[in-house]
């Protein structure tokens, strides 16, 4: 998707519509002028690049309150930011997730990772929600498993994300700053049952390749991995093993191409390697298990 901007072609609403009063004081655009609104927001959001413009159009309409913000919230949009920090908020896993400008918006196909861990470990006690950004990860993990009293953590190295997890994850949950294992209490050595890793993987050749969206307006150190885009993974496994309880999980995210190198990372940790992959949602999700003797 690519976006541009031209300022001579910004929205322009009804202007002498009339606006009915709604619940709690939203704008609400009498029934007459609905039609013309939402015609002139897909207009201005196809002409941006827009692929999903009645979609978004639908999503912005409903969520701005007064006239002025939903033309702010479009320009925005139109320029490039993600809609989900224009919206404030991001779906996953059924949970509406806020995102924050400047925070890693999580991605549909990473639910693959959620339903995966859940699945593997239904009897989970504490979960660790490594490079956690928004906190969407560790808060479907929370609401998924059926065990009263789940202990999670979470952590992350950028300050907007850490502020931005602890409105998401559930209360009781500890939300940590700092890099990879180093917030982390230590009495939780050997206890995590999923550890989950959400570590970046774009090799940083490639980062200049992502859509605007994502290396303009998303913290590049949540999208670059180095070299060949392994260099975070690797610092994982190396102590995941230690973090781990026995029959403990580490779970992560890499691309198809590099799963032979991710899976091999695993086991050169003591870890046993195997790849789950979901064709639906293209995603390929990497799990080691500590062994249990």
């Amino acid at each position: 998707m690519s976006f541009s901007f031209d300022p001579s072609s910004s929205l322009s609403l009804p202007a002498d519509s009339p606006s009915l009063p709604a619940e709690g004081g939203a704008w609400a655009p009498a029934p007459a002028a609905v039609a013309a609104s939402a015609e002139a927001v897909v207009g201005r959001l196809r002409a941006a690049g827009c692929v999903f413009a009645e979609d978004e159009a639908e999503l912005l309409l409903s969520a701005a309150r007064t006239r002025a913000e939903l033309v702010a919230m479009v320009e925005r949009r139109a320029c490039g930011h993600p809609l989900e920090h224009v919206l404030g908020w991001a779906e996953f896993c059924g949970l509406r997730i806020a995102v924050e400008p400047g925070v890693f918006v999580p991605r549909r196909r990473t639910e693959f990772l959620v339903r995966r861990a859940a699945a593997a470990r239904p009897d989970a006690g504490v979960i660790v929600d490594l490079c956690c950004g928004s906190g969407a990860v560790g808060a479907a993990l929370a609401a998924s498993l059926p065990g009263p009293g789940v202990e999670l953590y979470a952590s992350d190295i950028e300050p907007d994300a850490v502020r931005c997890a602890r409105r998401n994850v559930p209360e009781g949950a500890r939300v940590l700053q700092g890099d990879l294992f180093e917030s982390l209490p230590g009495g939780l050595r050997g206890r995590v049952d999923i550890l989950a890793a959400n570590v970046p993987y774009v090799p940083t050749e490639e980062v200049g390749l992502l859509p605007a969206e994502a290396r303009v307006h998303e913290p590049l150190v949540a999208l670059d991995g180095g070299t060949d885009g392994l260099d975070v993974l690797r610092r994982v496994t190396a102590e995941a093993g230690d973090w781990l309880a026995p029959g403990g999980i580490l779970l992560f995210e890499t691309s198809e191409r590099q799963a032979a190198d991710a899976l091999a990372a695993v086991a050169d940790s003591g870890l046993v390697p195997r790849v789950a992959t979901c064709d639906e949602s293209y995603a390929t999700v990497v799990v080691g298990t500590r062994p249990t003797d």
